[in-house]
């Protein structure tokens, strides 16, 4: 039987649109304020895309970033794996245009759908490729542009969402020395599916006139059930991926930027503090399967992460799907 080959992260990349959207826009149209905003989700602006901009093109600028960080060409990638529910297009997938923009000639590339829990179904899906090994480099982003399916009718969520993109790039290893992924976990309940879902443009409820008057082809939340999948689901997953080890190694938890009252709920039941976990959702809102890498990325940057210590990832969202990756950096 061969040896399982060790996976790191050799780098990561971000970026969010120039745009900045200020609570206070939504109080142009929308029976709401900054307060009430703030106060229900800790958000106290987004980023959302130009004109022009897709999804492919934000994923793009933070995987050059993660190339250039893990030192890493992108004709030497063997894999292109793009975690997004905003696709530029319905077919081909958005990870092909990301692989021809970077020029990476030697790449498959594919998408995986998996909403908020995106990058993490990319990350776990290019370790396996590596540990297996299958590949050598694998290029794993988390991307959207929420902008494009909020309903600006309604209050409940589209004051959540915002755009933006993140990227790692995986090796084995003994090449990178860094992020080492020790262990991972995804999950998956069906029966939830309306939680968080778009019903129309689909192959149940095609696109047509009477979709677009519905509005059917923008995300519809059921805001409290949400709520408490969430928070049971984050507690569970840093419990389970820290129950081997001793939390004194725990260096930082890098969450699903989903609502910061659900991940402060969180916290409470594991009985930690804040210090130890990365929060930038006032800055950006919830941008789905980027909020985890765009994160990570930022703690990087920050020099947060500390050699030898342990990290965890944890996401959650709409299919139901959840996963959590272990990382002793």
């Amino acid at each position: 039987m061969a040896l399982r080959v060790r996976v790191g992260i050799a780098g990561t990349g971000a970026y969010v649109p120039e745009r900045r959207v200020p609570n206070a826009w939504f109080e142009e149209f929308l029976d709401t304020s900054d307060e009430w905003i703030v106060q229900r989700t800790g958000i106290r602006e987004r980023r959302f895309a130009a004109d022009g901009q897709a999804t492919s093109d934000l994923a793009l600028a933070a995987s050059r970033e993660a190339l250039e960080q893990a030192g890493v060409r992108a004709e030497e990638l063997d894999l292109v794996i793009c975690g997004t529910l905003t696709p530029d297009y319905q077919l081909p997938s958005t990870a092909c245009l990301i692989q021809e923009g970077l020029g990476a000639t030697n790449a498959g590339a594919f998408d995986v759908a998996a909403a908020c829990t995106g990058f993490l179904t990319a990350l776990y899906t290019g370790e396996a490729f590596i540990a297996a090994g299958r590949a050598r480099r694998v290029l794993c982003i988390g991307a959207a542009t929420l902008s494009r399916v909020i309903d600006l009718q309604d209050r409940t969520s589209c004051i959540i969402f915002g755009d933006g993109a993140g990227a790692a790039v995986l090796t084995p290893f003994d090449e990178c020395g860094q992020g080492e992924i020790l262990r991972t976990t995804l999950g998956a309940d069906g029966s939830g599916y309306d939680y968080i879902h778009i019903e129309g443009g689909g192959s149940r409820v095609p696109a047509d006139a009477d979709v677009l008057e519905k509005r059917q082809q923008y995300i519809r939340m059921r805001g409290r059930e949400v709520f408490r999948f969430a928070v049971s689901y984050m507690s569970n997953l840093i419990e389970q991926m820290l129950e081997e080890h001793d939390p004194a190694e725990l260096s930082l938890i890098v969450p699903h930027q989903v609502n910061r009252r659900i991940i402060d709920s969180a916290l409470d039941r594991l009985e930690m503090t804040d210090e130890k976990v990365v929060i930038n959702i006032q800055h950006y809102g919830n941008t789905s399967a980027a909020t985890v890498p765009i994160a990570l990325a930022e703690a990087v940057r920050d020099g947060r992460l500390e050699k030898g210590k342990l990290v965890v990832l944890v996401a959650f969202g709409a299919g139901l799907t959840w996963g959590a990756t272990l990382l002793r950096w």
